[in-house]
């Protein structure tokens, strides 16, 4: 195991130890026990994959509840062990397009002593699973990095670059640019850093519509940057890029420069 790994694993630890519970509503099923979020083992009565991760309800033979980690074989009636679950309650999975009351986030999970890979972004703080929006937190949850709201961000004042396109015109003539290089100036709505080894921005103009997608630029680089920096990137217009894990977009500058202005 590398030090990342060992890292990663010791930090899902302390959340699942420290984890707050949402407040329970009637409908949803009561939670797990904090001893048993650290490790619970039963019977997999449903099982499913999506955008890289495999979704698992596990029977404990007290109740059954729902876990996910890195994508991993599993059948149903399988005995497995999820290890370190912290507990995401009335999760949203837009992948599956389908609410859980509560999803246990693992550190792995084990099938007859083989481990699922470790979930890459687990600790307080994190981005969102890769391909899947941020869920609606409960009162008192810690914020999750990377996932503020764009209409947070006032983008009045943001000038269309000297020579360069705005976001609307570089998604109206994607097929034209693909390949080539465009400059493009605008704010930045949503911030990820080093994710997949890259730094990830949504920048905005305020040209284009939420109706028509084609209002919100995604970026890669490995200039840091923050919520609401105005920003200069110059980079290759790539579409249809999928990095894999649920990462696919039509539009994006991939290893773009960036100058925050």
């Amino acid at each position: 195991m590398n030090m990342k790994t060992k890292l990663l694993n010791s930090l899902v630890l302390l959340g699942c130890l420290a984890w707050p519970l949402a407040p329970a509503r009637a409908a949803d099923p009561a939670p797990l026990s904090q001893t048993e979020m650290c490790s619970f083992t039963g019977t997999v009565a449903d099982a499913t994959n999506t955008a890289g991760y495999t979704y698992v309800l596990v029977d404990t033979g007290r109740q059954q509840a729902w876990a996910v980690t890195t994508q991993f074989p599993v059948r149903k009636g399988d005995a497995v062990t999820v290890n370190s679950g912290m507990p995401m309650a009335r999760y949203h999975s837009q992948s599956l397009n389908r609410d859980f009351a509560v999803v246990y986030f693992a550190a792995s999970i084990t099938v007859a002593g083989a481990a699922g890979a470790a979930v890459p972004a687990l600790p307080p703080g994190h981005p969102a699973l890769p391909g899947e929006p941020a869920p609606v937190l409960p009162p008192g949850h810690p914020s999750l990095t990377g996932s503020p709201a764009p209409a947070a961000v006032d983008l009045t004042g943001v000038k269309r670059a000297a020579g360069g396109k705005t976001i609307q015109e570089i998604f109206a003539a994607k097929s034209a640019l693909a390949g080539k290089a465009v400059a493009v100036r605008g704010r930045v709505v949503k911030y990820s850093a080093m994710v997949m080894g890259k730094n990830w921005l949504h920048i905005r103009d305020g040209s284009g519509g939420a109706e028509t997608k084609d209002n919100d630029l995604t970026v890669t680089t490995s200039t840091p940057a923050k919520l609401g920096d105005t920003v200069l990137v110059t980079g290759v217009v790539a579409t249809d890029k999928d990095f894999g894990a649920g990462y696919k977009y039509p539009v994006i500058l991939d290893d773009a420069q960036v100058i925050v202005e």
